[in-house]
């Protein structure tokens, strides 16, 4: 093997043809000859590209509605074939073998396939064989051979036979190398997830795959090297975003953007919503008879959390909201659209990153959530879990109101996206207090309690908004400590899952306290 190899002969066999034509003409240009199937020969000769069919060097017809065409000696010989290995070269002249020196496949479109809901038997046939195999062998023997899966590299190979002749060097067919073999285990990867779906159950064996979309200066902190890879999900959020101004996006910035987005979609259909997010926890909550209203309620759970934080909105950003929101220093803003004019007093605010997306996220689509854990991860199911009126259980002598009713389903919501324990205040369709990811449940019905006084004092208020409010519990209350804690704080009614071994004595605490209480049935746990 030396550094550099001459590419002599081509083999090109791609369903996205983005390029295809001036990539193929390039090569063309430096002596390359062109092998080729189906309708990616077709494509090169209508553009007056000479072309040969890979039948033509086989000796087989494509057969059985184009499944074998490729997986033939002939093929995989002069992919694997070792140049500098006399065995190997007297092998391919025995049998009339010429040597291919660069593949270009792109696969057959088994993601998009999957993702516009097709049929379990198209869906099938847009599983590609001949591709991955041609892109293994080619990528195995890159001492020789160059290999190329995205359209991306197209000038990078032709840049380097610009400089060499005509030939690649060893780094550039290694690192294509590499990206083959990440591109075939990712495309395995949406096979077996795909199938493991249609299967059922817990499967033995579970890979994930990704493309890079950025390459981010750190992680959580500056010591910390990070990236951010999609995983070709058409769903409305971070990876699908138009990033309209602003720096590049951090990984906490898009750690607590998709923590946002989520929660803010809940809402949909609902009214005009707003969710500003700090650390990936809510503090602030809220709807509103307008956007900007959603927004100023929101604000007011916690304006000193607010600062720098991130919000996601549920409707289209109007002027009126985002004058509001240039009052304050924000990390980054998402929305399912803007205004024109929105955009423009935005511009105003160079540091501030403002997202659009093609509508919001459906919180009840399934989908699976990973976490790494040493030695391997944990998956689960994404908690799409959702209760309504019908669902709850009144559990104390008093009955709550329509208003507490509603209010207990809107803190509910929003307990589903606070880090455990969660205590969550709500009252008129807009959180007054949050507690987050404490050790011990009354400890953050305490914090949020006292997040409102502070903001009483702060807006010159005569009492906290926590008077006459709401409490959802994303947990059971163990003890009755933190249910008597959230009545002095002024709250008079409480939704939480059930199931404590002392519920009796939870409940017999409401009922002396005065408090409503219902039961969900169902606990939404966020570590």
């Amino acid at each position: 093997m030396t550094d550099l190899a001459p590419l002599n002969r081509a083999l090109i066999s791609v369903s996205d043809k983005t390029g295809l034509v001036e990539f193929a003409t390039a090569l063309a240009g430096h002596g390359v000859e062109l092998l080729s199937t189906g309708g990616t020969a077709a494509a090169l000769r209508a553009a007056g590209l000479d072309v040969k069919d890979v039948s033509e060097v086989t000796g087989f017809p494509e057969m059985m509605d184009g499944r074998v065409k490729t997986l033939h000696p002939v093929v995989h010989g002069g992919l694997l074939a070792l140049r500098d290995n006399d065995d190997h070269v007297a092998a391919m002249q025995a049998h009339d073998i010429g040597p291919i020196d660069l593949v270009v496949v792109n696969l057959y479109p088994f993601e998009e396939t999957v993702a516009k809901g097709a049929a379990y038997a198209e869906v099938i046939e847009n599983i590609d064989i001949g591709g991955p195999a041609m892109i293994r062998s080619a990528a195995k023997n890159h001492g020789f051979v160059s290999v190329v899966v995205d359209v991306e590299d197209y000038a990078a190979v032709l840049a380097e036979m610009d400089a060499n002749d005509g030939q690649t060097g060893y780094a550039l067919r290694q690192r294509l190398a590499q990206t083959a073999y990440a591109r075939t285990a990712a495309y395995d990867t949406a096979v077996s997830t795909w199938m493991a779906a249609q299967v059922g159950g817990t499967p033995r064996r579970r890979t994930f795959g990704g493309t890079l979309a950025q390459s981010l200066r750190y992680g959580e902190n500056p010591h910390q090297a990070a990236a951010f890879y999609t995983d070709g999900s058409a769903r409305p959020g971070l990876a699908t975003a138009v990033q309209h101004q602003g720096k590049e996006l951090s990984y906490n910035n898009i750690n607590d953007t998709d923590a946002a987005f989520e929660l803010v979609s809940e809402f949909a259909g609902k009214g005009p919503a707003c969710a500003i997010i700090k650390h990936a926890n809510p503090c602030g909550v809220a709807t509103g008879a307008t956007l900007k209203e959603a927004y100023a309620r929101a604000f007011d759970c916690d304006r000193t959390s607010a600062f720098g934080g991130i919000i996601a909105l549920n409707t289209e950003l109007d002027a009126e909201t985002a004058r509001e929101i240039t009052g304050i220093f924000t990390e980054v803003v998402i929305a399912p659209g803007a205004s024109n004019e929105a955009v423009s007093i935005f511009k105003e605010k160079k540091n501030l990153r403002l997202l659009t997306t093609d509508g919001l996220a459906d919180p009840a689509v399934a989908a699976l959530a990973v976490k790494q854990v040493s030695g391997g991860f944990l998956v689960q199911d994404k908690d799409v879990g959702r209760v309504d009126l019908d669902d709850l259980k009144v559990v104390t002598k008093r009955q709550p109101t329509d208003q507490e009713m509603a209010d207990m389903l809107f803190a509910w919501t929003v307990a589903k996206h606070v880090k455990s324990n969660a205590i969550i205040y709500v009252k008129d369709g807009a959180t007054v207090g949050v507690g987050a990811g404490q050790m011990s449940r009354v400890d953050s019905t305490r914090i949020a309690a006292r997040k409102a006084q502070d903001m009483a004092e702060v807006m010159g208020l005569p009492a906290p908004l926590t008077q006459g409010s709401v409490v959802a519990s994303d947990a059971f209350f163990p003890f009755a400590d933190g249910l008597i804690t959230a009545a002095e704080a002024g709250a008079t009614a409480l939704i939480q899952p059930g199931g404590s071994m002392r519920d009796d004595e939870v409940i017999a605490a409401a009922d002396e306290a005065g408090l409503a209480m219902v039961f969900t049935g169902m606990r939404h746990f966020r570590h």
